[in-house]
């Protein structure tokens, strides 16, 4: 094991795919020349070449589409938009284009293909620039959504995205770049749609997936200064998302909430909520409680940026509610 930073994981994935298989090629804005806008493809011009490492125009319809012409093609292309926030203007490609062909061509053509970027919070980035979509791609058929949360998972979950047949939506976060872990030197894989269980526990189940992570992890440390055992999971993929590992928690400590950055309707912590009271009810001590972003778009100000999103002291308190301790 040795300790890399978050791009770094991302970048050993890809070059050591690229290594294996002529037809993986990145494309994107700045991916090229400039190393990358947050330096994840730093040296990989230099090594595969402009014909493999390409720039793109600030066109992300146009190169999402070409993107999927090559994927059915026979290549095997990854497309990095500089955030996921600019993806809009490709969702057309990717919802119509990307996860449909399959079906739509009777089997004929696929799309291995991974869309990788940022999403989420990242600061005073503003509205347009802040907001989490996972969700939204997550509720279409056909794709695979991926959202890992340390350098780790990120390396093992990039390499099965790039080999997967399917179209995947790879998420990351410009916070999470520089954030350092442990990697294994040896090749190594991590299946999409399997959870983790981050830390064992035995009073209340938290899940959360991506950068809200480190809110999960710093909420049950807190926890645990008051004696309360949070079992920890990571689900890593949003789409297929590991329903049994999450029902099997609740099964064991009882109580569930569930992290998350987007806003509160119509995400995943709606859709767990439900399963686990479907198939968990008679398990359940206390209400399933979900922490999302406010209901508003992000605001600007750091303080109010502060008050909108999830943070550890927003999950202590929901648990002791579940807990019914009073604060």
């Amino acid at each position: 094991m040795r300790t890399i930073q978050f791009r770094e994981a991302l970048r050993e994935a890809m070059n050591e795919e690229m290594r294996k298989d002529d037809a993986i090629f990145l494309m994107g804005e700045e991916v090229a020349e400039y190393n990358g806008a947050y330096k994840v493809s730093q040296g990989m011009m230099d090594e595969f070449g402009a014909r493999r490492v390409i720039d793109t125009p600030i066109s992300e319809l146009g190169f999402a589409g070409i993107g999927i012409g090559a994927a059915m093609n026979g290549l095997r292309p990854i497309v990095e938009f500089m955030t996921f926030n600019f993806s809009l203007v490709a969702i057309d490609q990717v919802i119509n284009g990307a996860a449909k062909i399959l079906q739509m061509s009777g089997g004929q053509f696929s799309a291995p293909i991974v869309f990788r970027g940022p999403t989420g919070n990242a600061g005073q980035l503003g509205a347009q620039h802040s907001q989490s979509f996972e969700s939204w791609y997550a509720n279409c058929p056909g794709l695979k959504v991926v959202v890992p949360s340390n350098p780790y998972d990120a390396k093992g979950l990039l390499k099965s995205a790039i080999i997967d047949p399917d179209p995947v939506i790879y998420m990351e976060s410009e916070l999470m770049y520089g954030d350092k872990g442990e990697v294994p030197e040896d090749e190594y894989y991590i299946d999409l749609g399997q959870a983790h269980i981050d830390r064992e526990g035995t009073d209340v189940t938290l899940v959360g997936f991506g950068k809200i992570m480190k809110v999960v992890h710093a909420a049950a440390k807190e926890l645990e200064k008051e004696n309360i055992s949070a079992e920890v999971i990571d689900l890593r993929t949003v789409r297929p998302l590991d329903y049994p590992t999450v029902l099997n928690s609740v099964k064991k400590t009882n109580r569930l909430v569930i992290v998350e950055e987007a806003w509160p309707l119509a995400n995943f912590s709606t859709d767990i909520a439900f399963r686990v009271q479907k198939d968990a009810f008679d398990y359940l001590d206390a209400p399933v409680l979900r922490i999302n972003c406010a209901d508003t778009p992000l605001p600007y100000a750091p303080t109010l940026i502060e008050a909108a999103l999830p943070n550890a002291a927003k999950v202590v308190k929901a648990v002791k509610e579940v807990m019914y301790i009073k604060s």
